[in-house]
C-alpha cells in the first residue's frame, strides 16, 4: 500500500497557455506501473476555464462543488453542478470551467496514450464563453 500525503502534492497555478483566469491544479495521482490513468483536482475561480483540448482516451470529470459550463465542439454549452459526472469521448474537442459568477471544482480523470493524456489547443474566446447555456 502507498499513502500519498496532501503535503507532497501541493496545488499549482494552471498555466496561462492552457487556461483563462485563475485555476489551481492539485495532482491526485499519476500513472503507476501498467496503469496509464492519472487524476487531478482542478479549481476554477469565477470566469476561469480551460482552452479547447482533447484527450486521446477520453476524460471523466466529477464536479465536487460550485457551478460550471462545458461544451464539446459543435454542441451547446451545458451547465454543470456539484454531483454531476461528465464523460467526454476520446479525441473530442471540448472545454470546461466555472460560470462568470460561481467558482467550480472538479476531479479530472484521464488516461495517457504514448505518454500524453491531453492535446491543448486555442483559448475559448470571451465572446464565445459569454454566450453561456441557451
Amino acid at each position: 500500500m502507498e499513502v500519498s500525503r496532501s503535503a507532497a502534492r501541493p496545488p499549482a497555478r494552471g498555466p496561462d497557455a492552457w487556461f483563462t483566469g485563475p485555476v489551481t491544479i492539485t495532482p491526485l495521482f499519476n500513472p503507476k506501473g501498467q496503469s496509464q490513468v492519472g487524476a487531478a483536482l482542478v479549481r476554477f475561480e469565477p470566469g476561469a476555464r480551460t482552452a479547447w483540448h482533447k484527450h486521446p482516451l477520453g476524460q471523466r470529470l466529477v464536479v465536487l462543488e460550485g457551478s460550471g459550463w462545458t461544451q464539446v465542439e459543435g454542441g451547446p454549452i451545458e451547465a454543470i453542478h456539484a454531483g454531476d459526472v461528465i464523460w467526454c469521448a476520446p479525441d473530442v474537442r471540448h472545454w470546461h470551467g466555472a460560470t462568470p459568477t460561481s467558482s467550480m471544482a472538479h476531479i479530472a480523470v484521464q488516461e495517457a496514450d504514448n505518454g500524453s493524456p491531453v492535446e491543448w489547443m486555442e483559448h475559448v474566446h470571451d465572446d464565445h464563453y459569454a454566450n453561456g447555456p441557451q
